[in-house]
């Protein structure tokens, strides 16, 4: 084993290659793991992102042109019968859902109530939908530092090790090793920055949206019972 390691460590000393692939190839089993790791959670992250980032242009899009449709309508009940079956936007949805709810259940008792259960519940439904994979950014955000550390803890431990054995402290033994060790944490911030970065957009995005889901819900309902008050009315005149 200590053979293993004065050869090793000897290595280090007449190896000068520090390209990012030497690095990971002379680095052992658990930093090689470490590396890994990050690697991977650099290409799942990097696919939330830019899926999210996706979602949140097509969504405040497709949104933007529903409220349209919507105040340029006639009334609610008559847009929701013209309302197209493939309906993919989250706003367009809720709606969908609390008018089919609320057109089930033709008793007029407690609707008011009936119809906040029935908005919150499809907001929440929404916005589950748009959060996922959310909470993996912030996962990765928060730890991948601590891993890369801990792939740099333990490369540093080994090369010490080394120089141990080998009894030389010369720097061109001591310097490939410790390259090896701390290429792990900055790996793991190269992995948390963005993942970092990228949540606290998406959480503001999301944040807005959610307003905005709220207001135009608040907005038809108001509508709702203004055009039912109405139809009530109307329906007592003649």
């Amino acid at each position: 084993m200590e053979a293993d390691i004065a050869s090793q460590a000897v290595g280090l000393g007449t190896n000068t290659d520090f390209s990012l692939l030497s690095l990971f190839l002379r680095a052992d089993i658990v930093v090689k793991s470490v590396i890994i790791i990050l690697i991977v959670c650099s290409i799942y992250s990097w696919a939330v992102i830019i899926e999210k980032f996706r979602l949140f242009r097509k969504i405040n899009k497709s949104s933007e042109e529903f409220e349209e449709k919507f105040w340029n309508s006639k009334s609610a009940e008559n847009f929701y019968n013209d309302l197209p079956t493939n309906l993919e936007d989250p706003m367009a949805l809720v709606f969908q859902d609390a008018m089919e709810s609320l057109l089930k259940k033709k008793s007029k008792n407690n609707l008011s109530e009936r119809m906040s259960t029935f908005l919150e519940v499809g907001i929440e439904k929404q916005m589950s939908k748009i959060d996922k994979g959310f909470t993996f950014l912030a996962t990765v955000g928060s730890t991948a530092p601590f891993i890369g550390l801990f792939g740099t803890v333990w490369g540093i431990m080994n090369s010490f090790k080394s120089i141990a054995v080998a009894q030389n402290t010369n720097l061109s033994v001591v310097a490939p090793g410790i390259a090896e060790a701390l290429f792990a944490t900055a790996l793991g911030l190269f992995v948390a920055i963005p993942a970092v970065v990228a949540y606290n957009k998406i959480s503001s995005d999301l944040s807005k949206y959610f307003v905005s889901l709220e207001t135009f819900m608040d907005e038809f309902t108001t509508i709702f019972f203004r055009q039912l008050e109405k139809k009530t009315i109307d329906k007592y005149k003649y």
